[in-house]
């Protein structure tokens, strides 16, 4: 049993991460503060023996009293709507928060998970993305408050692991989905299935030839726990490999919904990746994980989620 720190807890991915730990056995403290996150993704947890939520903004000063084994730190807005709606506050978190928790880590003499991200790639120009590929990023685009964010995490973190030998893991993280994600967050796959539930055109950004290699989010925290649970550092690529032009991931949605949704285009975003697939070889060979959802199944599950809701 582990004490284990889960900054963003309450958001999408780290809700699953949170009953992914819980499910082992480990203590989880889920630390959020809501702004993109929500307390209806972790109803679940509460009464769960060895939960604690503590509502807090991780860009200010991280302290949790007690033991800790394990600071992972997942707290950072993702969706491409949080890049101008709250541009300012994915920089701090990326940078004042991710200081502090590394901060929280060394006073407690505790391992350090930084949730990084595919999109320190960029636009990328090798395919598929090893992680020795260095990116293609315009740090001065919409797009660049998150990816900057996320490639100074990663310095922020060696610099912690050479200079105070801190123990690290650093996950890269491709484009995941499932239940639990927002309702119309400029994600593909969410925004398809919102939209073809409520009978509106999908909307494809550019010519639908783009792609992108969805993994299902029960494949990536295991990938997570995988990592977390190894000697490897890290970066490590955790994503599904097998690749998907936009134009076919609505075709899927569109079988799996039974929607008679028409798919209409709109120009592509500045700095939208074209392509997206990544190396998994590093994955395979020191953590022996590879996905095992297939998309089609994935999405009937996410589907399954989001009949659910009120998408009104």
């Amino acid at each position: 049993m582990a004490r284990v720190v889960v900054t963003g807890g309450a958001g999408f991915l780290g809700s699953h991460l949170c009953r992914a730990l819980l499910d082992r056995g480990d203590q989880v403290v889920c630390l959020d503060n809501l702004v993109t996150g929500s307390i209806t993704n972790i109803d679940d947890l509460f009464g769960t023996r060895g939960f604690t939520f503590i509502e807090h903004d991780v860009s200010s000063y991280v302290w949790v009293p007690g033991a800790v084994d394990t600071v992972m730190h997942f707290a950072s807005p993702a969706s491409p709507i949080d890049f101008e709606r709250i541009p300012i506050q994915i920089l701090k978190v990326g940078g004042l928060g991710t200081h502090n928790c590394l901060g929280l880590a060394k006073a407690k003499g505790a391992k350090f998970f930084l949730a990084s991200t595919s999109e320190v790639y960029g636009d990328p120009l090798v395919h598929p993305q090893p992680e020795s590929y260095w990116g293609n990023v315009n740090p001065i685009g919409p797009r660049g408050v998150y990816d900057e964010a996320k490639r100074y995490a990663e310095a922020l973190t060696m610099a912690y692991h050479r200079h105070h030998g801190i123990d690290v893991r650093i996950v890269r993280i491709f484009n995941t989905y499932g239940p639990r994600m927002r309702p119309r967050d400029g994600r593909v796959v969410s925004n398809f299935i919102v939209q073809a539930l409520a009978g509106e055109p999908l909307t494809i950004y550019g010519d639908g030839s783009q792609t992108r290699s969805f993994c299902y989010v029960d494949d990536e925290v295991r990938g997570f726990l995988n990592l977390l649970d190894s000697d490897t550092v890290g970066p490590v690529n955790i994503g599904n490999p097998h690749e998907f032009t936009v134009t076919e991931l609505a075709k899927v949605v569109l079988s799996v919904t039974g929607s008679s949704s028409e798919i209409v285009y709109h120009p592509l975003p500045v700095d939208d990746p074209t392509q997206r697939k990544p190396d998994i070889g590093l994955a395979t060979r020191a953590l022996g994980w590879a996905p095992v959802v297939e998309l089609t199944e994935g999405v009937t599950r996410t589907t399954e989620w989001f009949r659910q809701l009120d998408l009104s």
